[in-house]
């Protein structure tokens, strides 16, 4: 399982270095050395036990710099660099996460901001307070996704601002429940637990038995 514990690690200072924005080739080789982690018949402990950081080195996309860190994780069970970079990256994590809510990637949220269709530091000043008022970076994402949800729910727009309001009730927001009713060539339907049987209800308020194939009732979310 060490394998995999290191790779979600190099997973994620790729992705913190996405964020902050460093050159395509330094995120391509944490990824390489995470893929071959992932594909690695022998645990990557073992490996360093028997030959060292000599033999980290060996793994396939393991250059010095990773092996090194790989050899700190096993020594420390953390990895320096990963905790610094989540330290630095922290409000462009909380501002990023804000608009994948919204549905914008971190690509295309790079992309307008550059066209300035997106104030980017706009965005920071209210990220840094929700980090200050969350104490985390996780539990801030966690509070914008709960808002989020709550929001589209109904319909709501919201802003990183929403989550200060809404901060004393997080814990009894919750995304208004989708109901679907059942119609059947655009006339409503209803469940009879008498008779078993569903039946159509027509423009004049008949109640007329349903004798088609249930493929066909169509469920629509009622507004």
């Amino acid at each position: 399982m060490t394998n995999k514990k290191i790779a979600q690690i190099l997973y994620k200072i790729k992705e913190l270095l996405e964020i902050k924005g460093e050159m395509p080739f330094k995120l391509k080789a944490y990824e390489k050395a995470a893929l071959s982690l992932e594909n690695l018949e022998k645990e990557a402990s073992f490996i360093y036990k028997k030959k060292g950081l000599k033999g980290l080195k060996e793994i396939s996309g393991v250059g010095e710099s990773i092996a090194k860190k790989i050899e700190e994780y096993f020594k420390k069970g953390k990895i320096e660099y990963y905790e610094k970079l989540k330290q630095e990256t922290a409000i462009r994590q909380i501002v990023t996460h804000y608009f994948e809510t919204k549905g914008l990637s971190l690509k295309e949220l790079k992309r307008d901001a550059k066209k300035q269709k997106i104030i980017y530091s706009r965005f920071t000043k209210p990220a840094k307070q929700l980090l200050e008022l969350a104490g985390s970076t996780e539990k801030a994402k966690k509070a914008i996704t709960k808002v989020a949800e709550w929001a589209k729910s109904r319909n709501l727009d919201y802003a990183i601002e929403t989550v200060f309001k809404k901060w004393l009730e997080l814990d009894r927001l919750k995304p208004k429940e989708v109901v679907k009713k059942p119609y059947y060539d655009g006339d409503p339907m209803v469940w009879s637990e008498t008779k078993k049987k569903w039946y159509v209800i027509n423009k004049y308020s008949e109640w007329l038995e349903f004798a088609d194939k249930e493929s066909k009732i169509e469920w629509r979310i009622a507004k």
